[in-house]
Protein backbone atom coordinates (compact mmCIF):
# COMPACT_ATOMS: atom_id res chain seq x y z
CA UNK A 1 0.00 0.00 0.00
CA UNK A 2 1.13 3.81 -1.04
CA UNK A 3 0.81 6.41 1.54
CA UNK A 4 -1.64 7.84 -0.35
CA UNK A 5 -3.61 4.33 -1.08
CA UNK A 6 -7.85 4.50 -1.12
CA UNK A 7 -8.08 2.40 2.01
CA UNK A 8 -11.14 1.39 3.52
CA UNK A 9 -11.70 0.32 6.27
CA UNK A 10 -15.08 -1.34 7.23
CA UNK A 11 -16.23 -1.86 10.84
CA UNK A 12 -13.42 1.29 11.85
CA UNK A 13 -15.88 1.65 14.77
CA UNK A 14 -15.14 -1.64 16.56
CA UNK A 15 -12.26 -3.41 18.72
CA UNK A 16 -10.49 -4.68 15.40
CA UNK A 17 -11.41 -1.74 13.15
CA UNK A 18 -10.82 1.10 15.18
CA UNK A 19 -7.01 -0.41 16.12
CA UNK A 20 -6.34 -1.15 12.51
CA UNK A 21 -7.46 2.70 11.58
CA UNK A 22 -4.95 3.43 14.43
CA UNK A 23 -2.05 1.28 13.40
CA UNK A 24 -2.73 3.28 9.95
CA UNK A 25 -3.14 6.71 10.88
CA UNK A 26 0.18 6.18 13.31
CA UNK A 27 1.84 4.93 10.03
CA UNK A 28 1.21 8.11 7.91
CA UNK A 29 -1.73 6.39 5.91
CA UNK A 30 -3.57 9.44 4.63
CA UNK A 31 -6.42 8.31 3.00
CA UNK A 32 -8.82 6.16 4.99
CA UNK A 33 -12.15 5.62 3.75
CA UNK A 34 -15.26 4.40 7.10
CA UNK A 35 -18.58 5.04 7.23
CA UNK A 36 -21.01 4.33 10.26
CA UNK A 37 -23.50 1.91 10.56
CA UNK A 38 -25.80 4.73 10.43
CA UNK A 39 -24.55 6.06 7.11
CA UNK A 40 -23.77 2.70 4.95
CA UNK A 41 -25.96 -0.47 6.02
CA UNK A 42 -23.28 -3.57 5.49
CA UNK A 43 -26.05 -5.90 4.96
CA UNK A 44 -27.63 -4.44 1.73
CA UNK A 45 -26.12 -5.05 -1.56
CA UNK A 46 -26.98 -1.69 -3.01
CA UNK A 47 -25.88 0.25 -0.54
CA UNK A 48 -22.55 -2.04 -0.53
CA UNK A 49 -21.97 -1.66 -3.96
CA UNK A 50 -23.01 2.06 -4.59
CA UNK A 51 -20.08 2.87 -1.72
CA UNK A 52 -17.65 0.90 -4.04
CA UNK A 53 -18.66 2.42 -7.18
CA UNK A 54 -18.64 5.95 -5.45
CA UNK A 55 -15.79 5.89 -3.68
CA UNK A 56 -12.90 3.18 -5.91
CA UNK A 57 -10.88 2.33 -2.57
CA UNK A 58 -7.42 0.01 -3.71
CA UNK A 59 -7.27 -2.00 -0.16
CA UNK A 60 -10.05 -3.38 1.94
CA UNK A 61 -9.61 -4.30 5.75
CA UNK A 62 -12.57 -6.52 6.24
CA UNK A 63 -13.45 -6.14 9.94
CA UNK A 64 -16.63 -5.76 10.28
CA UNK A 65 -18.79 -8.66 12.19
CA UNK A 66 -21.26 -9.55 14.39
CA UNK A 67 -19.35 -10.96 17.59
CA UNK A 68 -20.12 -12.04 20.93
CA UNK A 69 -18.98 -14.63 24.03
CA UNK A 70 -21.10 -18.33 24.73
CA UNK A 71 -23.74 -16.29 25.73
CA UNK A 72 -24.47 -13.73 22.93
CA UNK A 73 -24.01 -16.95 20.39
CA UNK A 74 -25.87 -19.19 22.10
CA UNK A 75 -28.91 -16.93 22.23
CA UNK A 76 -28.87 -15.07 18.89
CA UNK A 77 -27.76 -17.79 16.92
CA UNK A 78 -29.61 -16.72 13.27
CA UNK A 79 -28.33 -13.26 13.73
CA UNK A 80 -24.52 -14.28 13.91
CA UNK A 81 -24.75 -16.58 10.58
CA UNK A 82 -26.93 -14.10 9.09
CA UNK A 83 -25.47 -11.07 9.49
CA UNK A 84 -22.07 -12.15 8.87
CA UNK A 85 -22.40 -13.93 6.07
CA UNK A 86 -24.09 -11.03 4.35
CA UNK A 87 -22.03 -8.42 5.40
CA UNK A 88 -18.74 -10.33 4.14
CA UNK A 89 -20.83 -11.30 0.94
CA UNK A 90 -21.48 -7.98 0.24
CA UNK A 91 -18.29 -6.75 0.33
CA UNK A 92 -16.12 -9.18 -0.76
CA UNK A 93 -18.39 -9.17 -3.92
CA UNK A 94 -18.11 -5.20 -4.23
CA UNK A 95 -14.20 -5.59 -4.28
CA UNK A 96 -14.55 -8.05 -6.81
CA UNK A 97 -16.74 -5.37 -8.88
CA UNK A 98 -14.78 -2.97 -8.44
CA UNK A 99 -11.40 -4.03 -8.85
CA UNK A 100 -9.69 -3.81 -5.51
CA UNK A 101 -6.19 -4.62 -5.37
CA UNK A 102 -6.00 -6.37 -2.09
CA UNK A 103 -8.78 -6.90 0.68
CA UNK A 104 -8.06 -8.88 4.38
CA UNK A 105 -10.56 -10.94 5.54
CA UNK A 106 -10.60 -11.19 9.28
CA UNK A 107 -11.70 -14.54 10.29
CA UNK A 108 -11.45 -15.94 14.00
CA UNK A 109 -9.97 -18.90 15.49
CA UNK A 110 -13.03 -20.75 15.76
CA UNK A 111 -13.17 -22.03 12.68
CA UNK A 112 -11.00 -25.34 14.12
CA UNK A 113 -12.64 -28.39 15.11
CA UNK A 114 -13.80 -28.20 18.62
CA UNK A 115 -11.30 -31.34 19.21
CA UNK A 116 -8.43 -30.16 17.03
CA UNK A 117 -4.92 -30.85 17.86
CA UNK A 118 -3.32 -28.68 19.58
CA UNK A 119 -1.56 -25.87 18.54
CA UNK A 120 -4.33 -25.51 15.65
CA UNK A 121 -2.40 -25.24 12.54
CA UNK A 122 -3.81 -23.53 9.40
CA UNK A 123 -4.11 -27.10 7.59
CA UNK A 124 -6.65 -27.81 10.52
CA UNK A 125 -9.77 -26.13 9.17
CA UNK A 126 -12.57 -28.68 8.31
CA UNK A 127 -10.99 -31.55 9.70
CA UNK A 128 -13.84 -32.25 12.52
CA UNK A 129 -17.22 -31.14 14.33
CA UNK A 130 -17.10 -27.48 15.15
CA UNK A 131 -17.63 -26.30 18.93
CA UNK A 132 -21.54 -25.97 19.19
CA UNK A 133 -21.68 -22.79 21.16
CA UNK A 134 -20.32 -21.08 18.10
CA UNK A 135 -21.55 -22.94 14.87
CA UNK A 136 -23.06 -20.22 13.11
CA UNK A 137 -21.10 -17.58 13.56
CA UNK A 138 -17.90 -20.29 12.45
CA UNK A 139 -19.64 -21.56 9.70
CA UNK A 140 -20.05 -18.22 8.49
CA UNK A 141 -16.34 -17.41 8.74
CA UNK A 142 -15.59 -20.09 6.93
CA UNK A 143 -17.53 -19.52 3.92
CA UNK A 144 -15.84 -16.16 4.00
CA UNK A 145 -12.71 -17.80 3.96
CA UNK A 146 -13.87 -20.06 0.87
CA UNK A 147 -15.10 -17.49 -0.63
CA UNK A 148 -12.10 -15.32 -1.14
CA UNK A 149 -10.42 -18.70 -2.19
CA UNK A 150 -12.87 -19.27 -4.72
CA UNK A 151 -12.69 -15.53 -6.09
CA UNK A 152 -9.32 -15.94 -6.28
CA UNK A 153 -8.87 -18.83 -8.02
CA UNK A 154 -11.75 -17.76 -10.55
CA UNK A 155 -11.36 -13.79 -10.76
CA UNK A 156 -8.16 -13.58 -10.35
CA UNK A 157 -8.18 -11.45 -7.20
CA UNK A 158 -5.81 -10.64 -4.35
CA UNK A 159 -7.80 -11.91 -1.14
CA UNK A 160 -6.23 -12.81 1.87
CA UNK A 161 -8.00 -14.23 4.83
CA UNK A 162 -6.36 -14.83 8.93
CA UNK A 163 -7.32 -15.63 11.53
CA UNK A 164 -6.75 -14.03 15.08
CA UNK A 165 -7.28 -15.49 18.15
CA UNK A 166 -9.06 -14.17 21.04
CA UNK A 167 -8.44 -9.92 21.23
CA UNK A 168 -8.96 -7.81 23.98
CA UNK A 169 -7.95 -4.06 24.06
CA UNK A 170 -9.36 -0.61 23.97
CA UNK A 171 -12.69 -0.58 21.88
CA UNK A 172 -13.71 -3.30 23.60
CA UNK A 173 -17.53 -4.76 24.36
CA UNK A 174 -17.78 -5.08 27.99
CA UNK A 175 -21.68 -5.58 28.15
CA UNK A 176 -21.77 -8.52 29.96
CA UNK A 177 -24.99 -10.35 27.84
CA UNK A 178 -22.76 -10.52 24.85
CA UNK A 179 -18.94 -9.83 25.70
CA UNK A 180 -16.06 -12.23 25.22
CA UNK A 181 -14.74 -13.78 28.72
CA UNK A 182 -11.49 -10.98 29.12
CA UNK A 183 -13.42 -7.54 28.71
CA UNK A 184 -16.69 -9.01 30.98
CA UNK A 185 -13.99 -10.29 33.86
CA UNK A 186 -13.09 -6.98 33.68
CA UNK A 187 -15.93 -5.46 34.33
CA UNK A 188 -17.04 -8.25 37.24
CA UNK A 189 -13.83 -7.43 38.98
CA UNK A 190 -14.12 -3.58 38.44
CA UNK A 191 -17.48 -3.37 39.47
CA UNK A 192 -17.38 -5.51 42.07
CA UNK A 193 -14.22 -3.84 43.90
CA UNK A 194 -15.95 -0.35 43.63
CA UNK A 195 -19.19 -1.94 44.96
CA UNK A 196 -16.91 -3.98 48.02
CA UNK A 197 -18.14 -6.97 47.06
CA UNK A 198 -16.52 -9.71 48.39
CA UNK A 199 -17.13 -13.08 45.52
CA UNK A 200 -17.22 -12.56 41.86
CA UNK A 201 -18.57 -15.70 39.99
CA UNK A 202 -17.44 -16.76 36.79
CA UNK A 203 -18.82 -19.31 33.95
CA UNK A 204 -17.32 -22.84 33.90
CA UNK A 205 -15.07 -24.56 35.80
CA UNK A 206 -12.34 -22.49 34.77
CA UNK A 207 -10.15 -25.18 33.19
CA UNK A 208 -10.81 -24.50 29.37
CA UNK A 209 -6.86 -22.48 28.31
CA UNK A 210 -7.12 -20.21 25.79
CA UNK A 211 -4.85 -17.42 23.95
CA UNK A 212 -5.44 -13.90 24.33
CA UNK A 213 -3.86 -11.40 21.80
CA UNK A 214 -3.83 -7.39 22.28
CA UNK A 215 -5.72 -6.19 19.57
CA UNK A 216 -3.45 -3.37 18.74
CA UNK A 217 -0.65 -6.05 18.13
CA UNK A 218 -3.47 -7.73 15.63
CA UNK A 219 -3.55 -4.69 13.87
CA UNK A 220 0.26 -4.41 13.66
CA UNK A 221 0.21 -8.04 12.01
CA UNK A 222 -2.92 -7.25 9.79
CA UNK A 223 -1.06 -4.26 8.08
CA UNK A 224 2.19 -6.14 7.84
CA UNK A 225 0.21 -9.30 6.03
CA UNK A 226 -1.57 -6.76 3.30
CA UNK A 227 2.15 -5.40 2.99
CA UNK A 228 4.02 -8.73 2.92
CA UNK A 229 1.68 -11.73 2.01
CA UNK A 230 -0.15 -12.57 -1.45
CA UNK A 231 -1.41 -16.42 -0.44
CA UNK A 232 -5.20 -17.70 -0.81
CA UNK A 233 -4.16 -19.86 2.27
CA UNK A 234 -5.20 -18.49 5.69
CA UNK A 235 -2.49 -17.35 8.05
CA UNK A 236 -3.08 -17.51 11.97
CA UNK A 237 -2.09 -14.56 14.07
CA UNK A 238 -1.94 -14.61 17.93
CA UNK A 239 1.18 -15.18 20.56
CA UNK A 240 1.39 -18.93 20.55
CA UNK A 241 0.55 -19.23 24.27
CA UNK A 242 -1.99 -20.23 26.36
CA UNK A 243 -3.46 -19.54 30.23
CA UNK A 244 -6.41 -21.44 32.09
CA UNK A 245 -9.86 -19.23 32.62
CA UNK A 246 -9.13 -19.50 35.99
CA UNK A 247 -5.71 -18.11 35.45
CA UNK A 248 -6.66 -15.10 33.49
CA UNK A 249 -9.40 -14.56 36.07
CA UNK A 250 -6.99 -14.35 39.05
CA UNK A 251 -4.28 -12.47 36.89
CA UNK A 252 -7.04 -9.73 36.34
CA UNK A 253 -8.09 -9.93 39.69
CA UNK A 254 -4.72 -8.69 40.70
CA UNK A 255 -4.46 -5.55 38.10
CA UNK A 256 -7.86 -4.82 38.83
CA UNK A 257 -6.81 -4.87 43.07
CA UNK A 258 -9.74 -6.98 43.86
CA UNK A 259 -9.21 -9.07 46.73
CA UNK A 260 -12.11 -11.11 46.86
CA UNK A 261 -13.07 -14.99 46.49
CA UNK A 262 -13.47 -16.67 42.85
CA UNK A 263 -16.27 -18.52 42.59
CA UNK A 264 -16.95 -21.02 39.84
CA UNK A 265 -20.35 -21.64 37.86
CA UNK A 266 -19.66 -25.15 36.49
CA UNK A 267 -22.94 -25.40 35.61
CA UNK A 268 -22.23 -22.87 32.68
CA UNK A 269 -20.92 -24.24 29.34
CA UNK A 270 -16.95 -24.67 28.92
CA UNK A 271 -17.20 -23.92 25.45
CA UNK A 272 -13.95 -25.27 23.51
CA UNK A 273 -11.60 -26.98 25.89
CA UNK A 274 -8.27 -25.74 24.29
CA UNK A 275 -7.62 -23.08 21.72
CA UNK A 276 -4.16 -22.09 20.93
CA UNK A 277 -3.13 -21.35 17.37
CA UNK A 278 0.35 -22.46 15.77
CA UNK A 279 1.16 -18.95 14.97
CA UNK A 280 4.86 -20.51 12.69
CA UNK A 281 3.75 -19.56 9.76
CA UNK A 282 3.65 -15.94 10.49
CA UNK A 283 6.99 -16.14 12.49
CA UNK A 284 8.37 -16.73 9.52
CA UNK A 285 6.74 -14.21 7.22
CA UNK A 286 9.04 -11.83 9.94
CA UNK A 287 6.23 -10.91 12.52
CA UNK A 288 5.56 -11.99 16.27
CA UNK A 289 3.21 -9.93 19.04
CA UNK A 290 5.26 -7.71 21.47
CA UNK A 291 2.45 -6.98 24.54
CA UNK A 292 2.19 -9.04 27.10
CA UNK A 293 -1.09 -10.24 28.44
CA UNK A 294 -0.29 -8.74 31.65
CA UNK A 295 0.25 -5.34 29.86
CA UNK A 296 -2.00 -5.50 27.86
CA UNK A 297 -4.75 -5.92 30.57
CA UNK A 298 -3.94 -3.52 32.28
CA UNK A 299 -4.08 -1.10 29.32
CA UNK A 300 -7.16 -2.53 28.52
CA UNK A 301 -8.37 -1.25 32.04
CA UNK A 302 -6.99 1.80 31.90
CA UNK A 303 -9.31 2.68 28.60
CA UNK A 304 -12.09 0.86 30.36
CA UNK A 305 -12.35 2.87 33.42
CA UNK A 306 -11.54 6.25 31.44
CA UNK A 307 -14.21 5.65 28.75
CA UNK A 308 -16.81 3.05 29.83
CA UNK A 309 -16.66 2.53 33.43
CA UNK A 310 -17.33 6.82 34.09
CA UNK A 311 -20.36 6.03 30.87
CA UNK A 312 -21.88 3.76 33.43
CA UNK A 313 -21.86 5.87 36.66
CA UNK A 314 -22.80 8.84 34.68
CA UNK A 315 -27.19 9.98 35.13
CA UNK A 316 -29.62 7.74 33.22
CA UNK A 317 -27.11 5.25 32.15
Amino acid sequence: MEKKSRIYIAGHLGLVGSAIHRKLRELGYENLLFRSEKDLNLMRQENVEGFFDQQRPEYVFLAAAKVGGVLANSTFPAEFIYNNLAIQTNIIHSAYLYKVKKLLFLGSSCIYPRECAQPMREQYLLSGYLEQTNEPYAVAKIAGIKMCQAYNRQYGTCFISVMPTNLYGQNDNFDLETSHVLPALIRKFCEAKMEGRKEVEIWGTGTPKREFLYVDDLADACVFLMNNYEDSEIVNIGVGKDLAIIDLARLIARVVGFEGTIKLDTGKPDGTPVKRLDVSKLTGLGWQAVTPVEEGIRRTYKWYLDNYASRQASPGK
